[in-house]
This record gives C-alpha cells, structure tokens and sequence, in this order.
C-alpha cells in the first residue's frame, strides 16, 4: 500500500475528537497543574519542569521534545498512529500557547478555579488530562512520546510497558524535587499521575466492563440454548480435552455484563450442577455488522 492510500485511510471524525482531547488535556495541565507546579507525566511533566528552570514556553517544549520520539517510533507503530498523535500534541501545544500566552486568563501564579489548593489541582488537573490522554489513546494516537518509548525499549530491558513508564515518572519526580527544593509538590504530583492514570483506564476500557465467561460442562448445548433464551446473545461452544480425567469435554464461551452473572451462574448450575466457571474482564466488545 503506497503512502498515499495509507493516508487516505486516515478518518475525519478521529481528527475531530483528537482535537477536542488536545484540548481538553491542555485545559487540565495549564490551568490546574502548572500554575501551581505540579507536574504531569512523561514527556509532559519533563516539558513543565524544564519549562519553569528555562525562558521557554511549555508548548515548545512540547514540541521539541515529542515530535523526535513519535517519528523514532514510526516504523514500529506505523503511519496512522505517528499521524494521529502529532496530531493531538500539536493541538495540546496550541492549547497550551493560547491559554498562557493569548487568552486572558491568568495562570501564573494560581489555578483560576482551584487558586493555590495542591489537593484539588492535583486531583482535578489529573483528571482532565486523563480524559484527553485516554481520548487520544481511543482514537488511535497518544499524546505522549513516552509512551512510544515504553513500547520500543520495555522489552528489550525485559520489563513491561507500565514499569517502563513509572520509573520514568519517579526519576522525573525525583529531579523536580531537588530543582524545587520541596518534596510536597512531587507529591501531590504521584496523586495527578494516580488520578489521570484511572481516568484514562475509564475513558479508553469504560466504567461498565463487560465479563468474559468460560464454562466448561457436559452440557454444552442446554447450555447454551439456555443462555442465548435468556439473554438473547450468542455463545460459542468449543471442543476441548480434560488434562486430569482425559475425557472429552466442551467449553461454551459467553459474554455478560456484571449484571447478569449471578442469573447466569444460576442457569448454569441448574442444568449442570458440576460445571466449572471462569469469569473475567474484557475492556472492549466489538459486533460484526455484516
């Protein structure tokens, strides 16, 4: 596929909602966090410390610093996520540039609506950066060259990809307390990284997750039958093999919402007292439409 189909694949509407998670995380960083010197994560919180120890602007460094890493980690994410996270940085630039530098609002010395509170600017600055870092995330960029980092480098150290990014954030916060010479603010800092860190899990996985049931039984097709009656969704029955008894057995996979799994426990069990469950989590569900 040539550059330029691969272009064209890109979607208008993921612009449209990059845009406003560009904007929203530049709201919740420059009129929470930064005025009261508190740091965001990776390469953003780098970008508001050397912000304050140097004449230039966080939306420069924003820049500066996050464009070099999504284009280092082009071939590996390829185009449409490269495309999509410059995307949403430049407008977090913007963002930024407009709120300290054109906008009249002053946020050099306190949140305009939290004042000097580190609680609350921790708290809800982390939070409305987590909504637009988790926006960007769900339309298929990020707004952070730390994250591409963590992808690049995580296995090759032989760690994950969260570990990756914490002890990045440590180190970073670590720095910013002897620049500061206050270990308060690095603090409340770890409550903004917690709060954004949730809210981004909300926004990308949601609050509501559905539950990925494994039912392994002798009754494969009651079952079944029962489940799809009762809450009207498709299953799926697969063969399988018992390690122990070597006997052959069925396994019928099954999708619910946390609402239904005490009924379905029930229907199971009523049809095969001795079947085995597991339950867990899926972030997403997606239906063919065909």
């Amino acid at each position: 596929m040539t550059f330029l189909n691969r272009l064209k694949r890109l979607k208008l509407f993921n612009f449209i909602m990059l845009t406003i998670a560009g904007t929203i995380n530049a709201f919740g960083v420059t009129l929470f966090l930064a005025p009261v010197k508190l740091y965001d994560s990776g390469i953003s919180g780098t970008s508001m410390l050397l912000s304050q120890v140097t004449s230039f602007s966080l939306s420069v460094f924003l820049i500066i610093l996050n464009v070099p890493l999504f284009l280092y980690g082009y071939k590996k994410q390829g185009l449409r996520f490269t495309v999509y996270s410059l995307y949403a940085v430049a407008i977090y630039s913007l963002g930024a540039f407009l709120i300290n530098d054109v906008l009249p609002v002053d946020v050099r010395f306190a949140s305009p609506l939290a004042g000097n509170d580190l609680l609350l600017c921790s708290i809800f600055g982390g939070m409305i950066s987590g909504v637009g870092s988790g926006m960007t995330i769900r339309y298929g960029g990020a707004i952070d060259g730390m994250e591409v980092m963590a992808v690049v480098f995580a296995k090759k150290l032989n760690v994950t990809v969260g570990s990756f990014v914490m002890a990045y954030n440590v180190v970073l916060y670590v720095i910013s307390g002897f620049v500061t010479e206050s270990w308060i603010l690095p603090l409340y800092s770890i409550v903004a990284y917690m709060a954004a860190l949730k809210t981004v899990d909300f926004i990308v996985e949601g609050l509501d997750r559905s539950k990925a049931v494994m039912i392994i039984t002798n009754e494969p097709q009651k079952i079944s039958d029962t489940l799809i009656e009762h809450f009207e969704s498709g299953t799926t029955i697969m063969n399988a093999k018992g390690g122990y008894s070597n006997q052959d057995k069925s396994v019928v996979y099954f999708v619910v919402n946390r609402f239904q799994i005490s009924k379905m426990k029930e229907l199971v069990h009523r049809i095969d007292p001795k079947a085995y469950m597991t339950i867990t989590e899926v972030a997403d569900v997606f239906k063919s439409m065909h």
